[in-house]
Parts: C-alpha cells; sequence; structure tokens
C-alpha cells in the first residue's frame, strides 16, 4: 500500500543510484543507473543495468566503481533504456543521496532521449540531518555504517541505491512523513494557503 503524507496525499518514490565518467551531465555519461521503487512502506520493485556511456572511462573511476570498458562495451546505450526509466520515475519523487548530482544526469539524459520530464526531488542527506541528528558525517558510506546498514556493492549502482532505499524507509519508520513533506515543501504550501486572505488570488491560480 502506497504511504500517506501528513497532508494525506499519496506518495511513492523512485530511489535512484548512478555511475558516471565524470560530474557534468553535458559532457560525461552514465555507466551504471540502479532504481529502487519505495511505497512509502517497503521495496516494491527493483532495476539496474549498465548502460554504454560512448567515451572512455576515467581510470580514477574504474578503480573507485570497478566498472571497466569492457563492462560497458555490449551494454545498451541510454536510449535504449530510456523508455523503461521514465516509465520507473514517472509520477513519482525522485530520491538520491546528494539527489542534485543524480537528478541532473537522469534530467539531461531523459530530456536527449525524447523525454520531457521532471519530478519532485529528495535528498537522503538533508532528510537523514533531519530525522538522525548529531551524526559526525552524512556521506553514504558514513551514514549507512552509524544505522548498522550494510551496502552490498559500495560505489555501484545498485549497492548505493538499496542502501539509500533503507535510510529511507529507516527515516519513515523513525518520523513519519513529517520531514519528508518538509523538504518537499508541502507543509510551507499549505500554511501560506491557509494564512492567505479570502481575497488572495494566487489560490485560484
Amino acid at each position: 500500500m502506497t504511504k500517506k503524507t501528513e497532508l494525506g496525499l499519496l506518495m511513492e518514490f523512485a530511489v535512484v543510484d548512478i555511475e558516471t565518467t565524470g560530474g557534468m551531465p553535458h559532457t560525461h555519461g552514465i555507466t551504471e543507473i540502479a532504481i529502487v521503487i519505495h511505497n512509502g512502506v517497503e521495496v516494491t520493485g527493483k532495476y539496474v543495468t549498465l548502460v554504454n556511456p560512448r567515451q572512455k572511462i576515467p581510470p580514477f573511476i574504474v578503480n573507485m566503481t570497478g566498472i571497466s570498458d569492457a563492462m560497458v562495451a555490449e551494454a545498451p546505450l541510454f536510449e535504449e533504456v530510456a523508455p523503461m526509466i521514465f516509465n520507473l520515475l514517472k509520477d513519482r519523487i525522485f530520491v538520491a543521496h546528494n539527489v542534485s548530482f543524480d537528478y541532473s544526469f537522469v534530467h539531461y539524459m531523459l530530456g536527449q532521449a525524447g523525454f520531457e520530464w521532471s519530478a519532485p526531488k529528495l535528498c537522503t542527506i538533508k532528510l537523514s540531518r533531519r530525522v538522525f541528528p548529531g551524526l559526525e558525517k552524512y556521506g553514504l558510506g558514513s551514514l549507512t555504517r552509524d544505522l548498522g546498514i550494510r551496502i552490498e556493492g559500495r560505489h555501484r549502482a545498485w549497492g548505493d541505491a538499496a542502501a539509500t532505499a533503507k535510510v529511507l524507509t529507516m527515516a519513515i519508520e523513525k518520523e513519519g512523513m513529517g520531514p519528508i513533506d518538509i523538504l518537499l515543501g508541502k507543509k510551507e504550501q499549505r500554511v501560506r494557503k491557509k494564512i492567505a486572505p479570502p481575497s488572495d488570488q494566487s489560490d485560484a491560480i
């Protein structure tokens, strides 16, 4: 059953992690993407694939991720898996650890493949700072160690996405949907609407 927020809205999540050839969506490529579907209570689906980035993977990234040019040589191009990725992300909250990085790549690559897509973004770093305050660090490695989450394959898309999904589950179990509503701006929007005078035309837009 899909979880409801405190505002009564149905909410499903797509927890995403990508591996890339670098840090710039316009010049670098995705080498692996994993998507974990989460209904607010538990994981309900998953998808992972290597991707041919059409460019060489720098040696330091090969050393970090273990993904080599040979591994992605026969992998699908992003445009070949774009329809599947679009359908998995559509109408769901986009969740990632340091969400702007993953979102920027996926948004750009889907656009290049001909898909108009955008989604609300939820960063599990910001969520964890609210729900698990006082930790020394909030990078995925440090956070998961502190929370007792074991990552099966660090710096690989599936391992990191699955761990991020566990962080999301633990945050919801601890504090409910309230912190997520706040980070998505939903509570603030409701407060503004409640205090706006009746003559304020913004509510009618």
